[in-house]
C-alpha cells in the first residue's frame, strides 16, 4: 500500500473516531512511512528538529505514543525502533519477519497467528495486553546474494 494511502486512511481513521492528527503526528508518521526500515525515535527527533528546530523528544514520544495506540505504527521491542502499519484500517497485533543482514522488516498480516498465540495465553490463564511477534533470519534478497 502507498504512503499516501496510509495517510489518507489514518485520515479518515481519525476523523471518524474524533481522534486529533495534529501536523506534528502526521508528521511523525509520515517520517516513519518514509523510512527505509526501523527508526528510532531520537533520529525521528533529529528529523524533526529540521523542520521545527525547538521539538523536544516528548514532542516526539508523545506522537509516537498517539500512533501507537492507535495502531498506525508499530513497535520493534527488541530493537526499540519503530515501522509504520501497511493496515491501519484492520486493528491488528504485529508480527515481522526481519533481516539479520540488511535490517529489512516485513510485516506478516496473520490473523489466525494473533487468534492462535490469545488462545494457547488464555488457555494459560495469561491475558495479554499486546503481543508482538519478532521473527530473525535472512530475508530472499540477502540469501540469494
Amino acid at each position: 500500500m502507498s504512503e499516501a494511502k496510509v495517510i489518507r486512511q489514518v485520515e479518515t481513521h481519525c476523523r471518524e473516531q474524533g481522534l486529533r492528527l495534529t501536523p506534528t503526528r502526521r508528521r511523525i508518521l509520515e517520517m516513519v512511512l518514509e523510512a527505509e526500515g526501523p527508526i528510532k525515535a531520537y533520529d525521528l527527533l533529529d528529523q524533526l528538529r529540521d523542520e521545527q528546530p525547538k521539538a523536544a523528544p516528548p514532542t516526539v514520544y508523545r506522537a509516537l505514543e498517539f500512533l501507537l495506540e492507535n495502531h498506525f505504527i508499530h513497535r520493534l521491542e527488541t530493537l526499540n525502533a519503530f515501522v509504520s502499519c501497511f493496515h491501519p484500517e484492520d486493528q491488528h497485533q504485529g508480527q515481522f519477519l526481519i533481516c539479520e543482514k540488511c535490517q529489512a522488516v516485513t510485516e506478516i498480516h496473520d490473523h489466525s497467528i494473533e487468534a492462535m498465540l490469545a488462545k494457547a495465553a488464555a488457555d494459560q490463564g495469561f491475558e495479554p495486553a499486546r503481543q508482538v511477534l519478532e521473527i530473525y533470519g535472512c530475508c530472499g534478497k540477502c540469501r540469494d546474494q
